[in-house]
């Protein structure tokens, strides 16, 4: 089995050498990730600039490929440029930080995962419950864990798995989950500041959405210490809607054609 693995941390964060080092025990590993943090950028890919490419050591070895672009870039650059034929999965990660919820939509992690989605490849998102203190031991782990299952299942196009890891003791861990994608959106608030020359700037923060006691969303079921596998459909097209629209949308239109 050949992975890409790509990450929005950048190449040099512990996170992804964790990943790549479990991932190695199971089959050969192609790293592709960017060249500093590139934290979410969502689902951007690079236009309007040159794409810049350098190989990278870690611990006196070749490790990998550092690119100036996004996750997404680096799905495609490393299809397009450095591999010779698609890899058989496309995993992300190991994130420092949860992308549960609404958060999918900001994830430069996810994006990975997606886009490997996008061009017919399983694909796999896994994130870490930790901006402090983080183990990346058993995420890892887990991660290597579903890859076998990934391997051995038909994901449907466009489909890939959101994966997010509590940042507690194997042994708290209550077992494997599988969720929906929780949409309580995240409550963004701007604080404001003066930098040094007294001009005003603001910062962005926030909070986490409030925890519910549905197990099923993945939010809820990863603050009770459960490894939340969520299936995400790239296709984003409300189906329910659609039919409804069907039927009024023609109807709506000849009588008020603009």
């Amino acid at each position: 089995m050949h992975i890409l693995l790509t990450n929005d941390d950048g190449i040099y964060a512990e996170g992804i050498y964790a990943l790549y080092l479990e991932l190695k025990k199971i089959g050969k590993v192609t790293v592709v990730a960017p060249d500093s943090e590139r934290s979410s950028v969502g689902h951007g890919i690079t236009l309007a600039h040159p794409i810049w490419h350098k190989k990278v050591r870690r611990r006196d070895k070749f490790f990998g490929h550092g690119i100036s672009g996004t996750p997404a870039d680096c799905v495609k650059f490393a299809i397009g440029v450095i591999l010779k034929r698609k890899p058989d999965m496309v995993i992300s990660g190991i994130n420092l930080g949860p992308n549960d919820g609404c958060s999918v939509f900001y994830s430069g992690t996810v994006a990975g995962a997606r886009e490997g989605a996008l061009l017919g490849i399983p694909s796999i998102a896994i994130s870490l419950a930790a901006f402090l203190n983080p183990d990346f031991s058993y995420a890892a782990r887990c991660g290597a864990r579903l890859a076998t299952l990934v391997a051995t299942s038909r994901i449907p196009k466009g489909t890939f798995l959101n994966v997010n890891v509590p940042n507690v003791k194997p042994s708290r861990v209550k077992g494997f989950k599988l969720t929906y994608q929780g949409m309580v959106p995240i409550h963004g608030t701007f604080r404001k500041r003066k930098d040094p020359n007294l001009r005003e700037y603001h910062w962005m923060t926030g909070r986490m959405p409030l925890r519910g006691k549905d197990v099923r969303m993945d939010s809820n079921a990863l603050h009770q210490n459960f490894v939340t596998v969520t299936p995400v459909r790239s296709d984003s097209t409300d189906y329910t809607f659609f039919h409804q629209l069907d039927n009024t949308l023609p109807k709506f239109f000849n009588r008020r054609r603009p």
